[in-house]
C-alpha cells in the first residue's frame, strides 16, 4: 500500500510591508433626516413652512435630501416625524417600494424609522394603545417594504419637576408603559422590523436609571436599545458605561455629541426639544468619550450603521462629511 502523497502546504499570505499602515474598513454611515429640517438650507423662513411646503410638493423635499445623501457620501438614513416621513415619502414616489427605488438609484438604503406616536397619543387609555399599536404595525409595513429594519421609538416626555400632580417614573409608571413596549415590539417583529428604544433628555428614557428600568421591564427578545450619546450626556449619564450594562440590547445607534449637562428642572412643554439645540455640537467637539465609545463598540459587536445625528443645520452635506471625517480617521480604526 503506498503511502499517501503529502498535503501541500498552505501559502502564507504576503507580509506585510513594515512601516504600512493597517487599511481600516469605511463603516455604513447613515444620518436621521432631521438633519435637513432647518430652514435654511432650504431658502425658507420657518420649520413650519418647510412642511407646509412639503405636503405640497413631496417629490421636491425627497429629491433634495435624496440627492445631498448621495453627495455627502451617507448611503444610509433614518426617516422620523414630518416632513421627511413615511407619509410624504409614498406621496413623493407612489408606494414603499417606489422609495425604496428612489434609493437605489443614488446607491442608498433605508435603515430606520423614527417612530413618535408614544409621546403624541394618550397611552394611557386602551383606545390610545389600540392607535399606537395600530400606526406601529403600519409602520414597521412600510419600513420593511422599503428595505429597512429598525424602528426607533421615543418614551414620553416627563412633566416638568414640581409640577402638580407630581408625575413619578417609578414601576408604577413604567410598568404599563414597558408592556405597550413589548407589544409594539411584538406588532413589529411580525414584519420583520425590531424595536429599539430611543433615549431623550427630559423625556421617561433619558438617563441611566431610566435605560435600567425599561431594560429590566422590557422582553429583549422584542425590545431593544437605540442608545443617543448627546441625549444620555444631557441627561448626566456616561453613555459607555450605560451601553456597557446594556451591551446586548443595542440594536442602533445616535452617534451625536453634546457640550455637556442640561439643567433637568426646567420647564417641559413643546418647546423642550427647541431647548436642547444649544447643547449640540459637531462630532468630536463635545464632551462625549468617543474613544471609550469606539473600544465598546467593538467590544460588543457592533455591526449596525454608524448613524450620525445632526439636529437641523443649515449645510447638511458639509457637516456630514466632517462627521465622517472624524469617525474615519479617529475612531473607525477603534471598532472597525
Amino acid at each position: 500500500m503506498s503511502a499517501p502523497e503529502p498535503t501541500p502546504a498552505a501559502t502564507a499570505p504576503a507580509p506585510a510591508r513594515p512601516g504600512a499602515p493597517r487599511e481600516t474598513p469605511e463603516p455604513l454611515y447613515a444620518v436621521d433626516l432631521i438633519t435637513f429640517y432647518h430652514p435654511e438650507f432650504w431658502g425658507l423662513a420657518s420649520y413650519d413652512e418647510l412642511v407646509a411646503k412639503t405636503a405640497a410638493e413631496p417629490r421636491w423635499f425627497w429629491d433634495r435630501c435624496l440627492d445631498a445623501l448621495e453627495e455627502a457620501g451617507v448611503p444610509g438614513l433614518e426617516m422620523t416625524f414630518p416632513p421627511g416621513d413615511r407619509h410624504s415619502a409614498v406621496a413623493a414616489y407612489g408606494s414603499p417600494e417606489g422609495f425604496a427605488e428612489a434609493l437605489a438609484a443614488r446607491g442608498l438604503t433605508l435603515v430606520s424609522g423614527f417612530f413618535a406616536d408614544i409621546d403624541r397619543t394618550e397611552w394611557r387609555t386602551a383606545e390610545g394603545r389600540a392607535a399606537i399599536l395600530r400606526s406601529a404595525a403600519e409602520y414597521a409595513e412600510f419600513v420593511a417594504r422599503a428595505g429597512g429594519s429598525v424602528l426607533v421609538a421615543g418614551l414620553p416626555l416627563r412633566r416638568t419637576v414640581g409640577a402638580q400632580p407630581a408625575q413619578f417614573v417609578d414601576m408604577a409608571t413604567a410598568g404599563p408603559l414597558a408592556d405597550l413596549a413589548n407589544e409594539i415590539g411584538d406588532a413589529t417583529l411580525r414584519h420583520g422590523v425590531r424595536l429599539a428604544l430611543h433615549t431623550e433628555a427630559h423625556s421617561m428614557l433619558a438617563t441611566g436609571r431610566d435605560v435600567d428600568l425599561f431594560m429590566l421591564l422590557t422582553d429583549p427578545m422584542y425590545v431593544g436599545l437605540c442608545p443617543d450619546t448627546a441625549h444620555l450626556t444631557l441627561s448626566g449619564a456616561d453613555p459607555v458605561q450605560v451601553v456597557s450594562r446594556h451591551r446586548e440590547r443595542i440594536v442602533l445607534a445616535h452617534w451625536k455629541d453634546a457640550l455637556g449637562r442640561a439643567p433637568m428642572d426646567v420647564e417641559i412643554d413643546e418647546q423642550i426639544y427647541a431647548a436642547h439645540g444649544p447643547y449640540f455640537c459637531p462630532l468630536g467637539s463635545g464632551v462625549v468619550d468617543w474613544f471609550g465609545w469606539a473600544r465598546l463598540m467593538r467590544e460588543i459587536g457592533f455591526t449596525a450603521p454608524t448613524l450620525l445625528e445632526l439636529d437641523m443645520v443649515p449645510d447638511p452635506v458639509a457637516e456630514m462629511q466632517a462627521a465622517r471625517r472624524f469617525v474615519s480617521t479617529s475612531l473607525a480604526p477603534l471598532y472597525m
